[in-house]
């Protein structure tokens, strides 16, 4: 995607109209495209949202700053807000993403029975729709999107190209899925018996609620029984699994290549760093924090952080990895107490050596 780029500039007028806050300089100051610091210009707004940023923008020609706090050394407009990073995200939605007009239903659709589908409808070809499918207004389905039988998508959802949404899954209105995604495939769930493994049908679903977002290549496996859910808010990154009958609680984070084993139920805006896994069947509280490359095999209480294999508290995972960088120098040192303990050893267990002086010869 090239630089985000107006035909027509707006004002630092219409951006405050957006982000409220304080406006320090010409309200008329126009705006035509958005940028960092890096790849700034004349006509871009741009932010700053620490005060070694401020060293950067006073040697940066931009038109415009979202700004955390007032800079009256810096002769560029400015408008002081309380986030300037989220500032920029509303000015970014508000005018320079552009909303398609809808497309319509291609003819090259596959459409089973009883399908029904909102108003403005964007279906592009080669698109496949079970029987039963309900698709709420305003949906975007990109080419290569296949819906199984009896699922339902809610108003004002995307579904990249590729995605498979399986039977009886249900997606709520306004949720993102980015290419290659497959929601509701067979959870892992076998039984062994005289040394084979005999499958567990997969009886349950997926619902994903209202506002979340899955990356490229997110696999969320149906449930045995009941849902696999991912609630309100939640954003999924590239490459992540939510094995089945797990359940994600609302606005957290999942970043890429997590894994989640079955039936374990996340709390609350809780943040799961890239490649962390968890066991199966635990909890994890409200607010937990859980670092990169984790492996989680507890349940885990609300407001902690935790890092390290097995996962600990972060403090005492940070003492050990620091441990580890000290292993070569830990090892010679012990080495060397060895030898000088052997060596104390030698000398209290060898009796004192007699000198040809110490006793008299008898007349």
């Amino acid at each position: 995607m090239s630089k985000p780029q107006l035909p027509t500039p707006i004002t630092l007028a219409q951006i405050h109209d957006v982000v409220g806050g304080t406006v320090h300089g010409d309200l008329q100051t126009p705006v035509s495209a958005l940028t960092s610091l890096g790849q700034a210009n004349s006509c871009a707004l741009s932010f700053v949202t620490n005060d070694k940023m401020v060293k950067t923008a006073a040697t940066t020609q931009v038109a415009a700053l979202l700004i955390h706090r007032h800079q009256p050394d810096l002769a560029i407009p400015q408008i002081v807000v309380d986030n300037p990073m989220l500032a920029f995200a509303r000015v970014a939605q508000r005018f320079f993403v552009q909303t398609p007009p809808p497309r319509g239903i291609a003819e090259q659709v596959t459409q089973g029975a009883d399908v029904r589908i909102g108003s403005d409808p964007s279906i592009w070809p080669f698109v496949t729709l079970g029987d039963r499918v309900t698709i709420g207004d305003r949906v975007t389905l990109y080419p290569g999107v296949f819906v199984g039988s009896g699922t339902t998508i809610g108003d004002d959802c995307i579904l990249y190209p590729n995605v498979v949404v399986r039977e009886g899954c249900s997606l709520g209105a306004r949720v993102i899925v980015h290419g290659g995604t497959v929601i509701g495939a067979d959870g892992f769930g076998y039984v062994q018996h005289q040394g084979r493994h005999h499958k567990i049908p997969q009886l349950g679903g997926v619902v994903i609620q209202d506002d979340v977002e899955l990356g490229a290549n997110v696999t969320i496996d149906r449930a045995t029984f009941g849902h696999t859910v991912i609630k309100q808010g939640t954003k999924v990154d590239n490459l992540v699994q939510v094995a089945h009958n797990v359940t994600v609680g609302e606005h957290c984070i999942l970043v890429a290549q997590v894994g989640i084993a079955g039936s374990t139920t996340i709390g609350r805006h809780v943040m799961i760093g890239g490649q962390a896994g968890l066991a199966d069947h635990l909890t994890i509280g409200d607010q937990v924090m859980i670092a990169a490359k984790s492996g989680v095999n507890r349940s885990i209480e609300s407001n902690q952080i935790v890092g390290g294999i097995p996962a600990m508290p972060r403090e005492k995972a940070l003492r050990i990895q620091g441990g580890i960088f000290h292993l070569p120098e830990t090892r010679e040192l012990v080495r060397s107490l060895e030898q000088r303990v052997a060596a104390l050893e030698h000398q209290t267990q060898t009796p004192p050596r007699r000198t040809s002086g110490s006793k008299k010869r008898r007349s």
